[in-house]
């Protein structure tokens, strides 16, 4: 496997026009795996139309989210018109879901303008049929800085549920072991300790996720290009909690296709879609790799290795200095991962 990865897609059109003619979706268009019963649309999750057709007919027991924080098909757009936008494919999304459902959605809070659309995604989600149940944060190992803050290294998920859906609480442990004792309260008339009420050595990720690996370039899993990845552990572990063997899953921002991966790992269907015809084939293309060779990605390579000769050389990665219009900007040095 070459040390030869693709930058980022959504700042990089000229590589785009390279990667489209060897996508097999169209705008319109759904692939129907025939192994696992997945499907995947190059559809639009805000046009009610396009979710009905990738459903067809199907409900979901559970919907795992990761929408772009500000854009829309690669435009910014404004806090109001992200939340509306939002609004429509959630509304969207309620509709194609079972009466009992678990709903995740992976949200961004940016300390330097409010910390939007964080708040008011979830001020518009009080008006929808679903209830709120966790704010669940996990911890982002690389970042963005600054000397003058507190770093922000913080992903947030919001879990809301429809009726009583399914909740697999073995999913929520980690592998760390407990070794902390506490948490006295009296059972039976006994004064007990944590330890003594678990069945478990090892203790629950909780709301505060933090043993999961976000450095991507230095694993297996990675999928360059793009840019909003989210790691395989934390998705298996929303799949395992909230559905069952056989249980529909349904995604509707396809981009590095981790959940169709976890889903199939997990013996789960997955129905995902995504605008963009590029982020379709990756994810197609992710989990024929998986069934081929068994690996979760291409580490330093790309997903069109086998059709481009193309030596890619990103720019240096580089984190802010500073909150205003003035940072300046430095190269980062890889570090050793702390987890």
């Amino acid at each position: 496997m070459r040390n030869n990865p693709l930058p980022r897609l959504d700042e990089r059109p000229d590589i785009r026009e390279l990667l489209q003619p060897y996508c097999r979706l169209r705008r319109g268009e759904v692939w129907a795996d025939p192994v696992s019963g997945h499907r995947v649309g190059c559809l639009d999750a805000a046009n009610d139309q396009d979710v009905a057709k990738l459903m067809d007919g199907n409900k979901a027991i559970a919907a795992i989210h990761d929408p772009p924080y500000n854009l829309v098909a690669f435009e910014e757009q404004s806090n109001d018109g992200f939340i509306q936008w939002c609004q429509q494919w959630v509304k969207n999304g309620l509709d194609w879901m079972e009466r009992d459902a678990s709903l995740y959605v992976w949200l961004g809070a940016d300390q330097r303008n409010g910390f939007q659309p964080l708040p008011d995604f979830m001020i518009m989600m009080r008006a929808l049929p679903v209830v709120s149940r966790s704010f669940i944060t996990m911890r982002n190992q690389r970042g963005y800085g600054t000397q003058r803050n507190w770093m922000a290294v913080r992903q947030e998920l919001l879990y809301y549920t429809k009726g009583d859906p399914i909740f697999n609480v073995d999913a929520e442990y980690t592998d760390i072991p407990k070794i902390l004792r506490g948490y006295y309260k009296k059972v039976n008339g006994r004064l007990t300790e944590n330890a003594e009420r678990s069945n478990s050595e090892n203790i629950r990720a909780g709301n505060v996720w933090v043993d999961i690996q976000q450095v991507f370039y230095r694993v297996e899993e990675n999928v360059s290009g793009c840019y909003a990845q989210k790691p395989l552990k934390c998705i298996d572990r929303i799949v395992r909690a909230s559905s069952n063997v056989g249980h529909l899953i349904v995604d509707f921002f396809a981009h590095s296709g981790t959940t169709l991966l976890a889903c199939e790992v997990s013996k789960r269907r997955c129905f995902t879609l995504d605008v963009d015809p590029i982020f379709c084939e990756i994810a197609i293309r992710r989990l024929e790799n998986y069934r081929q060779t068994g690996r979760l990605g291409w580490q330093n390579s790309h997903p069109f290795e086998g059709d481009l000769s193309t030596q890619f050389a990103p720019p240096p990665e580089t984190v802010e200095d500073g909150d205003d219009d003035s940072s300046t900007q430095r190269s980062v040095v890889p570090q050793s991962s702390l987890f």
